[in-house]
C-alpha cells in the first residue's frame, strides 16, 4: 500500500518544491492536476502531500491557538512542553495520518466497485484523497469561517479528482465520494465542528 515506484509513468516529481507545485496546481486547476499528477502504483507522492498537509495544519494552528487541527490542547508529558509537541506531529505524520489515508481508501474503493466498472486502481484513489487535501493546510488558522471553507473545497476536490481518475460523471463522483470526504474533511479536518458553529452563532 506504500509502493514508491522508482521510474513511475506520469506522477509527482519529488521533493520540496514539487510538493508546493503540486499544492497550487491542485487548489488552483484541479480539473487539469488530477490526470497529471496521480500516476497508477505510484502512491508515496500522494501519501507524503497528505500527511506535509496536515503537519503544515497543526503547525499553524499551534503558532496562533496553542492547540491540535482537531481543537484540543497538546497533551504535555513530564513538562516538557516542545518534546510533547514533537511527539504528538510524529505520530501524526507516521501513523495517524497515513493510517486515516488508507482506510479512506479502502473505503471509496469498496463503494466504487459497484458503481465505477470503468475505475482506475486503489493507489490512485489514495493519491486522489491525498491531494484532496490540499485547502486543508488552512485549517490551522482558528476560525469556524476559514475550517468550513477549506474543508468544503476538499470536499469538492475529492469530488472533482474521483471524476477525473475514475472516469465518472461529477455528480456521480460527488455522491460516491460523500462518506470519504464526511470522514476526512467532516470529521478529520474538523469540518462539521466548524459548520456548526457558524450555524449556532448565527442561531440556526
Amino acid at each position: 500500500m506504500t509502493q514508491w515506484v522508482e521510474n513511475p509513468t506520469g506522477g509527482r516529481d519529488r521533493g520540496p518544491r514539487a510538493i508546493v507545485r503540486a499544492w497550487l496546481e491542485a487548489v488552483v486547476r484541479p480539473r487539469r492536476f488530477f490526470p497529471v499528477g496521480v500516476a497508477p502504483g505510484d502512491q508515496a507522492p500522494g501519501l507524503v502531500f497528505a500527511v506535509g498537509v496536515v503537519l503544515v495544519a497543526s503547525l499553524l494552528r499551534l503558532a496562533l491557538a496553542g492547540e491540535t487541527v482537531f481543537g484540543t490542547p497538546y497533551p504535555t508529558f513530564g513538562g516538557r512542553r516542545v518534546l510533547s509537541v514533537v511527539l504528538v506531529l510524529a505520530l501524526l505524520a507516521s501513523l495517524v495520518a497515513p493510517l486515516v489515508l488508507h482506510l479512506v481508501a479502502a473505503v471509496q474503493t469498496l463503494l466504487l466497485l459497484a458503481f465505477a466498472p470503468d475505475r482506475a486502481g486503489v493507489s490512485e484513489t489514495v493519491q486522489v484523497i491525498g491531494y484532496a487535501t490540499a485547502p486543508c493546510v488552512f485549517v490551522g488558522v482558528p476560525s469556524p469561517f476559514v475550517v468550513a471553507l477549506a474543508a468544503g473545497y476538499g470536499t469538492a476536490l475529492l469530488a472533482i479528482g474521483t471524476a477525473e481518475i475514475h472516469r465518472l460523471s461529477l455528480v456521480r463522483a460527488a455522491a460516491l465520494s460523500a462518506i470519504p470526504a464526511a470522514i476526512v474533511f467532516g470529521l478529520g479536518f474538523g469540518g462539521f465542528d466548524a459548520l456548526e458553529t457558524l450555524l449556532w452563532t448565527r442561531g440556526i
